[in-house]
């Protein structure tokens, strides 16, 4: 690497983690426990695994900040972690899409305590990030029953199957048996308009945000066993941020944070059944209403009948999500083995009900609520692993395990006038009805547009399942005291699409007790998941302020294969790290250099013309203005440098702490994979707009100083956060820039006793706001119909909070 890269690196890197409450594979932590993920031997500690892992202490971590949702969390408190709330974006303005390294959001594996989680059933289709990727939605989890989080920052397939390219996400629950403790938390943003009052919001007070959770702790029975158990309610207000009417005319009139209203309860049980087994389980029931806004139709739009909105109208998008996890579980030994056979379940239901809306084909009769439908994943996964340990040179560990995953994806139909086109009769508009009996705006002329504004229902009912079976081995042999090595290699099965096998060899070497290196390299894969293969949704969109129909065609479609779209495969990648750890007691660091190759990322295509397709499919589709696939279209090559500095001191009759964290991120796309049937329109495969939505996944830079000092019972924390310029592209093929930003952020804490203690602060206290584009938002081209789109900081500007911990 250039010299000049190596100072931008050493003094900038992402997100920041907080001294005192991250510990990395540099220091001691004070959990006693070992580091989970990425190792099965027990006996491994987080200050001696070969590749990077963040402990995060979510209860500390929580207690000083102004975050109530575990993704928002994650942003300032684990190096390379990007998470931005959407707004425009349909289903994802109810679910923060995350990328680790900035991969997709569906290359980061989830666990739950050690075990598979599922994703949710949502597909981004819109925003900055994720496009075209299914993920997983971790505020499906509560803060308050979270006690660590641990983030494996490496490629770990071989380890522990699909989606692990970028890294993996183990969330630990709370496993305390006794106790109560509290946490009520309330929040607001103080609107003050960036720029010279360019935007407007309906409140200078908004973005209200309360939240209550309890975790209760008890024993159970006599011989260790225990029950933890957390309920968490949050409910949060909207935060409109339009672009001023009295200066632009922008298309959308209420761009902003959407209302949301959370419901959890989550436990987590152990129970000894005798000498040497153990029965354990673990329930998650989540709920979650969200009203976000979508685009504006005006008053003379094709879209709405003035009788009904007179002055137009703004749809609402009325999503719902529940959410199920039922994990269970026996330990116990064999042979000297550790055994744990396991079954683990989890669902994801979305649907839609789109609310202040019409089907502007049934005219002034038009409903103004309608049940869109929506969309369910479910996925079952059974497995065990064995664990030994052997006396070999300085010990072996050797593991082994396999699992069997079944996975159902659904399509849940709507009501008919939801999705259906109606003529003038009343009867739904096909492909052979007549011009001449087909609804028309008489101001305009056009045909007016079927379906719920705002989002249109899904058609048809689509269930789709496959099953996985996978077997892996893993490996670690401590050959002196000072060097261990670890091997592992693992083989999956998908009957939709075959096998896969991929190994990864990574080693530790401690040169003094102080400084020791580490790396690693490996093969990994994602298979494409069941909602990318299946897909398929009619909807709207502004494209420079028109609105076009557009047709999401599945992969196995007629319309894909007219164009010459390939089926869906898996992705693959090759990961390689390198770095070291040093540790001096006051002073620690960390750095580790990574590469990622992907090959055949799957992403959504660019907008083909109706004028593109084949003159047969063109007739069976007369009223689709554009279409739009899923494809394996790109590789990509990732290059980065993750980097954590610590120091701690003790001044005056207290403790400072001061952290630095950061990482650098560069990305570029290799190669576009076009079929010969696509020849000559690779630009439309795959244009330069939404090859930039998929480089700004994650900022170049991003860089987080701490600094934390507590003296007796008060505590004080200071977070200054720089997020990296970021570019996109506008429909008009213009770049749109948003200059670097930095946010500051500061909390006041009092323990008044040991079981109270209040804090007060400001998340992005000087109200920083993504650079305003006003250029380019009258003409409705920026992404999310707002005069900045969901990047960096985002949008809402200043928060006050106070959070009060107690506990009994």
């Amino acid at each position: 690497m250039k010299i000049k890269y190596i100072s931008v690196i050493f003094l900038g890197v992402s997100t920041l983690s907080y001294a005192q409450q991250i510990k990395d594979t540099v220091k001691e932590s004070k959990i006693d426990e070992v580091a989970i993920t990425g190792s099965r031997n027990k006996k491994r500690t987080v200050v001696n695994t070969p590749v990077p892992i963040d402990i995060i202490d979510i209860k500390q971590v929580s207690q000083s900040t102004g975050q109530v949702e575990i993704n928002q969390l994650l942003q300032f408190a684990a190096p390379s972690f990007n998470s931005n709330k959407q707004s425009g974006s349909d289903g994802a303005d109810a679910v923060d899409p995350a990328t680790l390294r900035g991969l997709g959001p569906d290359q980061t594996l989830l666990l739950l305590n050690g075990k598979r989680y599922h994703q949710s059933s949502l597909i981004n289709l819109f925003g900055t990030k994720g496009r075209g990727n299914t993920g997983y939605d971790m505020n499906t989890i509560p803060i308050g029953a979270i006690k660590r989080v641990e983030v494996l920052r490496d490629g770990a397939s071989a380890q522990y199957g699909s989606d692990a390219i970028a890294g993996v996400i183990n969330v630990i629950l709370n496993d305390r048996d006794k106790g109560f403790e509290g946490n009520l938390f309330t929040g607001m943003n103080l609107f003050k308009s960036p720029g010279n009052n360019d935007v407007v919001s309906d409140r200078k007070v908004d973005g209200t945000t309360f939240d209550f959770s309890g975790n209760l702790g008890t024993k159970i029975g006599s011989k260790g066993g225990f029950g933890n158990f957390t309920v968490e309610f949050i409910n949060k207000d909207y935060a409109i941020r339009n672009a001023n009417p009295d200066i632009y005319t922008a298309p959308r009139q209420r761009f902003g944070d959407a209302k949301a209203q959370n419901i959890y309860f989550f436990g987590n049980i152990e129970l000894p059944l005798s000498d040497g087994l153990k029965f354990y389980s673990r329930q998650g029931f989540s709920h979650r209403n969200t009203k976000a806004y979508a685009w504006t139709r005006s008053a003379d739009a094709d879209g709405n009948i003035p009788e009904i909105y007179p002055t137009g109208f703004n749809p609402i998008e009325n999503t719902s999500i529940t959410d199920f996890t039922f994990d269970n579980g026996l330990k116990f030994k064999v042979a000297d083995w550790d055994i744990d056979v396991y079954n683990a379940f989890g669902s994801n239901r979305f649907t839609y009900q789109i609310d202040n809306t019409i089907n502007a084909t049934l005219g002034v009769k038009s409903p103004t609520s309608f049940n869109a439908g929506g969309h369910s994943l479910l996925q079952n996964t059974t497995g065990f692993n064995a664990v030994k340990q052997f006396k070999v040179l300085e010990g072996l560990n050797i593991a082994f395990g396999s699992e069997f995953r079944y996975e159902k994806f659904d399509i849940i139909k709507g009501e008919e006038a939801s999705y259906a086109m109606y003529d003038v009769n009343g009867n739904p508009v096909t492909a052979s009805t007549p011009q001449n009996l087909l609804v028309t705006n008489p101001l305009s002329g056009n045909v007016r547009p079927g379906g719920s504004q705002g989002f249109p229902g899904y058609s048809t009912d689509i269930g789709k399942s496959r099953n996985n079976f996978a077997a892996y081995v893993d490996t670690e042999l401590d050959v002196t005291k000072n060097w261990m090595i670890s091997i592992a290699g693992r083989f999956e099965n998908y009957n939709d699409f075959g096998s896969t096998l991929n190994g990864k060899f990574a080693t530790r070497y401690a040169i003094t007790p102080q400084f020791a290196f580490r790396g690693s390299v490996s093969t990994g894969f994602r298979a494409p998941s069941l909602a990318q293969k299946y897909y398929s949704q009619q909807f709207t969109n502004f494209q420079g302020g028109q609105l076009v129909t557009i047709q999401l065609a599945s992969n196995d479609s007629k319309i894909a294969g007219s164009l010459g779209i390939p089926q869906l495969k898996q992705e693959t990648s090759v990961n390689g790290s390198a770095g070291f750890t040093f540790n001096t007691g006051k002073f620690t660091a960390t750095v580790d250099g990574y590469y990622i190759q992907v090959k055949n990322r799957i992403v959504l295509t660019g907008y083909f013309a109706q004028a593109d397709l084949p003159a047969e499919v063109q007739a069976e589709n007369p009223f689709i203005d554009q279409v739009q696939f899923f494809s394996n279209a790109i590789d990509t090559r990732t290059k980065g440098v993750d980097l954590i500095l610590s120091y701690s001191e003790n001044l005056g009759s207290g403790k400072l702490t001061a952290t630095l964290a950061g990482n650098y991120n560069d990305m570029e796309i290799t190669k576009v994979n076009t079929s010969e049937q696509l020849a000559g329109k690779e630009d439309i495969y795959l244009s330069e707009r939404e090859k930039a939505f998929i480089l700004a996944s994650a900022p170049k830079t991003k860089v987080n100083l701490n600094l934390n000092y507590k003296i007796s019972k008060f505590n004080a924390n200071v977070q200054l956060v720089r997020f990296d310029k970021a570019t996109l592209i506008g429909y008009d093929g213009t770049e749109q820039v948003y200059n670097p930003k930095v946010t500051t952020d500061i909390s006041f804490g009092y323990e008044f006793c040991k079981n109270l203690n209040l804090t007060l602060g400001s998340k992005n206290l000087f109200n920083r706001y993504p650079t305003l584009q006003t250029t380019q938002v009258s003409d409705g081209n920026t992404e999310g119909g707002g005069i900045f789109d969901p990047v960096q900081m985002g949008f809402s500007g200043r928060q006050v909070f106070a959070r009060l911990n107690f506990k009994f």
